[in-house]
């Protein structure tokens, strides 16, 4: 694609300036930074904490059975404080070195291979009646590796349909949606899910700190939603998507149309064994947790609890899974030459994390200054004043986490930018509502992907414009928006409406995880 299209792609503007989506992108090109913002919001605890330590407040710490008293980070034993443990509140973080690990080992089975020849060889093999829902799939299975949908699931869906003789920018907008409109319907555990336990834990111990939150606690709900996005993601591709494109002329250069590859003798051998080796992997570990003296179980003999070791290695297994695979289909694909390009791909890996680091560097400072204040716990306290009216309303509460965060999403892309700023107000909040954080961290899963695939401020969304303008020149920022909003909202309706029938029957979230709290 020549830098002329890739310009075009980043600066149409949609469908003029005016409208919904020309307000959205105009507000949100406003916003700062991540990064940037988090800096300013610590300035923001700062100074209201030296204001209102001056203030007496009614609202009883659950904690301590006193009132709550706000605690001035500008003395100077407060900053004093903050600087020593400058490092420490970044490092001991919990978010940075669960997802650190887990990149590792996928970066490994990245950079080998692994992950680009399974997917292929897996839309290779499908039906033509069956290309919509392997391609949601496909997205879908692909947060395992973080980002890698986005470079390599969204490309190959328009590519596939093509192919088959299908118009390439339903492929594209199938595969975008499960990629980031179905981001926290999975059920393969992925980097995601360490990240947001750390979040929803550090906000729940703002109002309880002994309280831990299981790395998988929406595991069983977020597998259960997987079958509804793959469902309705196929209804809506070929029933309203693909009706309203088809008749779009295809105007790409011939040249330059991708064309699907067969895999090559050495890639098919490789992941044969990669596969053998993850699958003799995954039996091990299952005959090893049979027996009741597993030194995988807890002092109890139970393995779903957050004090079983298997829970507490969750992390460590996604990094084995990933790497030992990748490894031997380097080996045997000839992909990997020695443990030095082993090296090089978890190096690669990290490169990739490099803003995320920085990002979480800011969050860590601000998450801590925000609990040392006690503004959290005020905040909570307040908000639960507001909406004691409520608490026998639960589901209407659900809802409004929903909705809050599908809006937050449309201007701040980072799930863990988001999630940052939020988990610290709305978990405690609710928990002294009695809503559990698994439950909370679940309606923000809901509210936080199904908006992602109408933002023009989503990181990738320029990305898969180019995609598009491989077939279609034409296409723009307002186009892609267009052909991607009935998946946003039906998404958001009928998602929400599912965690409520969820909630409603008492199926269980997750691994150690709860509706109530406490």
């Amino acid at each position: 694609m020549s830098e002329e299209q890739q310009e075009q792609a980043v600066q149409v503007p949609g469908n003029g300036d005016g409208g919904f989506l020309g307000a959205v992108e105009r507000i949100g090109n406003k916003l700062p930074d991540p990064a940037v913002l988090f800096i300013a919001l610590l300035f923001v605890v700062w100074v209201l904490s030296w204001m209102l330590s001056y203030v007496s407040f009614s609202f009883i710490d659950p904690r301590s059975q006193e009132p709550i008293v706000i605690i001035n980070q500008l003395t100077g034993n407060a900053f004093t404080t903050f600087m020593t443990g400058l490092v420490t509140n970044f490092v001991q973080f919990g978010p940075v070195g669960t997802v650190l690990v887990a990149m590792l080992g996928i970066g490994v089975a990245e950079h080998s291979g692994f992950i680009t020849t399974g997917i292929r060889a897996l839309l290779n093999v499908t039906a033509k009646w069956l290309l919509t829902p392997m391609v949601i799939l496909v997205g879908i299975v692909s947060h395992s590796a973080v980002d890698a949908g986005y470079v390599l699931v969204i490309p190959i869906g328009g590519v596939i349909f093509y192919a088959a003789g299908r118009h390439p920018l339903v492929g594209i907008a199938a595969a975008f949606a499960g990629v980031s409109g179905g981001f926290s319907a999975n059920f393969v555990p992925a980097a995601l899910d360490p990240l947001l336990q750390g979040l929803t834990q550090g906000g729940a111990q703002l109002l309880d700190p002994a309280i831990e939150v299981n790395t998988l606690n929406n595991y069983f709900f977020t597998t259960a939603s997987s079958v509804l996005i793959i469902g309705l993601g196929w209804w809506i591709t070929d029933r309203i998507v693909e009706p309203r494109i088809s008749g779009t002329p295809i105007d790409g250069d011939e040249e330059d149309l991708p064309e699907l590859h067969e895999l090559q003798p050495q890639e098919r051998k490789g992941l044969i064994w990669a596969l053998i080796v993850m699958l003799l992997g995954i039996v091990v570990l299952v005959f090893s947790l049979l027996p009741e003296s597993s030194p995988w179980r807890d002092a109890s003999g139970n393995l779903a609890t957050f004090q079983a070791p298997i829970m507490r290695a969750i992390v460590a297994l996604i990094f084995f899974l990933f790497l030992i695979p990748g490894i031997v289909f380097g080996y045997v694909a000839g992909t990997l030459k020695g443990m030095k390009d082993v090296i090089q791909g978890m190096t690669h890996a990290m490169h990739q994390m490099a803003y995320y680091l920085v990002i979480m560097f800011f969050i860590a400072q601000f998450v801590y200054s925000f609990g040392a204040s006690n503004l959290g716990t005020l905040l909570a306290l307040a908000g639960a004043e507001a909406l004691k009216g409520l608490q026998d309303y639960p589901s209407i509460l659900i809802v409004g986490i929903v909705l809050l965060t599908g809006f937050v999403n449309l201007f701040v892309g980072s799930a863990s930018g988001k999630w940052g700023l939020l988990a610290p107000i709305f978990v405690p909040m609710l928990m002294t509502l009695g809503i559990s954080p698994d439950l909370t961290q679940a309606a923000y899963r809901v509210g936080d992907s199904s908006t992602n695939i109408i933002t023009p401020l989503m990181p990738y969304f320029p990305l898969v414009v180019v995609y598009c303008q491989r077939y279609v020149k034409g296409t723009g920022i307002g186009t892609l928006a267009a052909m991607m909003l009935p998946y946003s909202l039906w998404f958001l309706a009928s998602w929400t409406v599912f965690l409520l029938i969820y909630y409603a029957i008492g199926l269980p979230l997750g691994f150690g995880a709860s509706y109530t709290y406490p």
